[in-house]
């Protein structure tokens, strides 16, 4: 009898739970697509943010010392402290090796320009290197990719070559160089001849200095295989309070919550796994990128709760008025029911059991469409597609019954409310 009554209602009143089914969908199409952005957008707004550059810098330890005693500025002179190039390589081999998105070791050179008095600083590092790690993956590692603001005049210099040079237009123009200048260079009584293969404009620092290939800029400085230090972009999870904790200290750290550290891409923890593999090194993040990253990270991601937030609010509001002019109409057929002994609760069972049926017909629809919305961001936003979270299904039921109840209690005020002598005499 109780489910006969059920789709009697639900025959009898198709037209409005068509409407309470489309109000529900379109909630939970929503819901769905933004959770399911939030949950699998992290990496890629990592990636986005990865053209803004390195966000970990390795350093030898003592210049790290002599920076945070003094606060040395980049550039402001080069150390006698020295990592190994061969060490570079190896970065890409930590447990977190997958997140390091790209890496470039460098070698700062105090030069003077042949024939004048002028002291350049000159900047050997890798253009774009191949690489083959012991893994027997292969792959390319340099400025190239990992200083993708810089905008060049001319070509890069091929990683094999020693003569080619890129240098930054403020110096350039204060010489009076162009493509295919020749420029000579001394350094501790060796000399060395550059041919500018291309002037770059960064907007920084870099616009007063000459990058070489860095096996050129050791020869000149007699350091072979030596390298001033490393500049790492790596895809991180924003810190909380066990990253902060680790920050102060590792070793305060339980033996779980330790396991938990390791094993979760915080940027003190990749530090930690590169200071482990790189001799005589100190990996720190460079705090201005790292935080920015998970500032926008996480504001992001509550933006998208408010909005999934607000979204349910507002199929609530739709679905508690529906229900309410459908409770109301049916005013009489509810007043027999009590007439004949029927009670409040087997008649809120009623209601709610309709409502819910058809809000699971409208879920499940706004489910799909919801999954597809996911792929139109991802492919609009992203350039690529999101992947499905499991676990937003029970999340989206979780919300489906909150908007059902939330949007039931004024019909059920109004049930509890209405007297069946009332309704039945038409009053």
């Amino acid at each position: 009898m109780f489910w006969r009554m059920v789709g009697g209602a639900l025959f009898r009143q198709k037209k409005k739970m068509a409407m309470v089914a489309m109000t529900i969908a379109l909630g939970i199409s929503l819901a769905t697509a933004l959770m399911n952005v939030m949950l699998g957008v992290g990496d890629k707004i990592n990636k986005e943010l990865k053209v803004y550059g390195a966000n970990i810098s390795v350093v030898p330890k003592d210049a790290s010392l002599l920076d945070d005693l003094y606060g040395l500025q980049e550039g402001a002179g080069v150390n006698d402290k020295y990592l190994y190039e061969a060490d570079a390589p190896k970065i890409k081999q930590i447990f977190w090796g997958y997140n390091i998105v790209d890496f470039a070791p460098y070698l700062k050179v105090r030069a003077k320009i042949v024939g004048t008095d002028d002291q350049i600083l000159l900047v050997g590092t890798w253009f774009a290197k191949e690489l083959k790690i012991p893994t027997g993956e292969t792959l390319q590692a340099g400025v190239r990719n990992l200083k993708t603001w810089w905008r060049l005049q001319g070509d890069w210099p091929a990683d094999a070559d020693t003569k080619g040079a890129i240098v930054g237009y403020l110096l350039a123009q204060q010489n009076g160089w162009q493509i295919g200048s020749r420029i000579k260079v001394e350094a501790g009584g060796r000399q060395q001849e550059l041919i500018v293969r291309s002037l770059l404009n960064a907007g920084g620092d870099e616009d007063k200095r000459i990058y070489t290939n860095l096996q050129a800029a050791q020869q000149l400085a007699d350091l072979e295989g030596k390298i001033s230090g490393i500049d790492v972009s790596a895809l991180t999870t924003p810190d909380n309070a066990l990253a902060r904790k680790a920050s102060v200290n590792p070793d305060s750290l339980t033996p779980t919550e330790r396991d938990t550290w390791y094993c979760t891409a915080y940027t003190g923890s990749i530090c930690y796994q590169i200071q482990e593999v790189v001799r005589d090194g100190v990996a720190k993040p460079i705090r201005q990128v790292a935080e920015s990253e998970g500032t926008i990270l996480n504001k992001t991601k509550l933006l998208m709760l408010l909005i999934t937030v607000l979204s349910s609010i507002g199929s609530a509001l739709g679905i508690s008025n529906l229900v309410t002019a459908s409770v109301m109409e049916r005013g009489q057929e509810i007043g027999l029911i009590k007439a004949v002994g029927g009670r409040d609760i087997r008649i809120i069972i009623l209601i709610l059991t309709e409502i819910i049926l058809t809000g699971l017909i409208g879920g499940t629809c706004g489910y799909v469409i919801g999954l597809g919305f996911a792929q139109i961001i991802g492919l609009t936003v992203f350039g690529t597609t999101i992947p499905l979270a499991i676990m937003v299904i029970p999340i989206d039921l979780l919300v489906l019954l909150a908007v059902i109840l939330v949007g039931s209690i004024p019909a059920i005020r109004y049930l509890l409310c209405l007297k069946p002598t009332e309704v039945l005499h038409g009053r």
